[in-house]
C-alpha cells in the first residue's frame, strides 16, 4: 500500500516539509509502518516554492528590497537553479507591510540572483515569484541584470501563484505591500509607462499576458527582458518533484494547505492536487488548519471526464479548536491524517486488520 503526503506549507505555523512528515506519522500510526509514505512537499510559485524544490545549497549578498545588503538564499543543482524572490526582494525583508517603502521597494537582487545562477553554470531556471516587498514591473531586476546577452541561451521559468494582468498589480497587491491610495495610483501609472517601454524595448506586449502581475510585475518585467516563460506555480513544481507519476497507483492522497478559500481551486496546491489524483481514480484527503465559512471541497469543480474519487475534508480549527491548531499544528496534523487515512481506505488496511502498530 502507497500513501502520497503532498501538502503546501502551512503560512506561519509549519513548512510544508514539517506537515508532509506529520501526515506519514499519523497515517503510519492508523495504518502500520509497513505503509508505504512517499513525501512530496509542494508549492504553488510563492513563498515556499525553494524548500519544496529541495531547499537552499547556496547563498548570495544582494540588494535587498530596501537597497540594504541581504543575504539570499538559492539553489544550484546541475544545470538548474532555484530562485524564490521573496529571499531577496520580499516583503518580510522590508518589515512587512508597516516598514516598507512601496515606492522605492525594488527587485534587484533577485535579478543578481539570477545573474549569479546563470554565472555559476545554470541553464534553466525556475524563479518563484510569491511573497514581494515591490511594485517596480521587474525593472530594477533587469537593471541589475544588464547586459540582458549575457544569459542568452539560458531557458528561465517564472512559477506564479497568480494570473493577474501587469497594469492590475498594484491596485491588487498593493494595500498589502503598505501602499496607500494615492500611491497605489502612481504604482499603477509606473506599470503602464513600462508595458511602453518594454514593447519599444524588448518588442513584447506584457499588458494583456496572463500572470504578468505576480510580484508587483517581475514576471511581466522578466517575459519580457529575458522572454522568460510564465507558468502556473502548481503546475512547475508537481513537474519538479515528480508528484504525476507519484500519484498515479497510490492507494491514498493526503494534501492541505493552512487556510482553504475559493483560490484553493484556482491555481494552488489543494486544487492542483484534486486535479492529478481525479485523473487517475485515487481518493484525496484533505488538512487544513482553517477555512472560509463559504467553502467546502463541494466547490471544487472536478475534471469533465472520468469518475471523481472519494475526497474528505479535516478543517484543524474545526475539529480541534482554533487553540490547538494554531499552538501545536504538527500534533494535530498528525491525528487528522490518521482519521483521513481511516475514513478513506478500506477496513482491511487498518492496523487491527493487518496486525501492524
Amino acid at each position: 500500500m502507497r500513501v502520497v503526503a503532498c501538502p503546501d506549507k502551512f503560512r506561519g505555523t509549519a513548512s510544508a516539509a514539517e506537515v508532509a512528515a506529520a501526515i506519514a506519522d499519523g497515517v503510519r500510526r492508523q495504518l502500520g509502518t509497513h505503509v508505504e509514505v512517499v513525501c512530496l512537499p509542494v508549492a504553488d510559485g510563492g513563498e515556499g516554492t525553494l524548500d519544496a524544490l529541495g531547499g537552499p545549497n547556496r547563498t548570495s549578498l544582494v540588494i535587498g528590497p530596501l537597497r540594504e545588503r541581504t543575504e539570499a538564499g538559492w539553489r544550484l543543482e546541475g544545470h538548474v537553479a532555484i530562485v524564490e524572490m521573496a529571499c531577496a526582494s520580499g516583503l518580510l525583508l522590508a518589515g512587512g507591510a508597516e516598514g516598507n517603502d512601496p515606492l522605492a521597494a525594488t527587485t534587484a537582487g533577485t535579478g543578481e540572483l539570477i545573474a549569479e545562477a546563470v554565472a555559476s553554470g545554470a541553464r534553466r531556471v525556475i524563479v518563484g515569484v510569491g511573497g514581494s516587498a515591490t511594485t517596480d514591473g521587474g525593472l530594477g531586476a533587469l537593471d541589475a541584470m544588464s547586459p540582458l546577452a549575457r544569459l542568452a541561451g539560458v531557458s528561465v521559468v517564472v512559477a506564479c501563484d497568480v494570473r493577474t494582468r501587469f497594469c492590475d498589480a498594484a491596485r491588487i497587491f498593493g494595500p498589502q505591500k503598505g501602499a496607500s491610495a494615492p500611491q497605489i495610483e502612481l504604482l499603477t501609472r509606473r506599470l503602464e509607462r513600462l508595458v511602453d517601454l518594454y514593447s519599444e524595448r524588448y518588442g513584447i506586449d506584457v499588458s494583456e499576458m496572463p500572470g504578468a502581475g505576480a510580484a508587483g510585475g517581475l514576471a511581466g518585467g522578466l517575459a519580457a527582458g529575458l522572454r522568460a516563460e510564465l507558468a502556473p506555480g502548481f503546475d512547475v513544481v508537481a513537474t519538479e518533484v515528480g508528484l504525476p507519476d507519484a500519484i498515479e497507483g497510490a492507494d491514498l492522497v493526503i494534501t492541505g494547505e493552512g487556510r482553504l478559500d475559493a483560490s484553493s481551486f484556482d491555481g494552488k496546491v489543494v486544487g492542483g492536487v484534486l486535479e492529478i489524483a481525479a485523473e487517475v481514480g485515487v481518493p484525496v484527503g484533505v488538512v487544513v488548519g482553517a477555512r472560509d465559512p463559504d467553502t467546502d471541497l463541494a466547490d471544487w469543480r472536478p475534471p469533465p471526464a472520468g469518475d471523481v474519487p472519494a475526497t474528505s475534508l479535516v478543517v484543524l480549527s474545526e475539529r480541534y479548536g482554533a487553540e490547538r491548531s494554531m499552538d501545536d499544528t504538527l500534533a494535530a496534523t498528525r491525528d487528522a491524517a490518521a482519521d483521513l487515512a481511516a475514513s478513506l481506505l478500506p477496513a482491511s488496511a487498518s492496523v487491527d486488520q493487518q496486525g501492524g502498530g
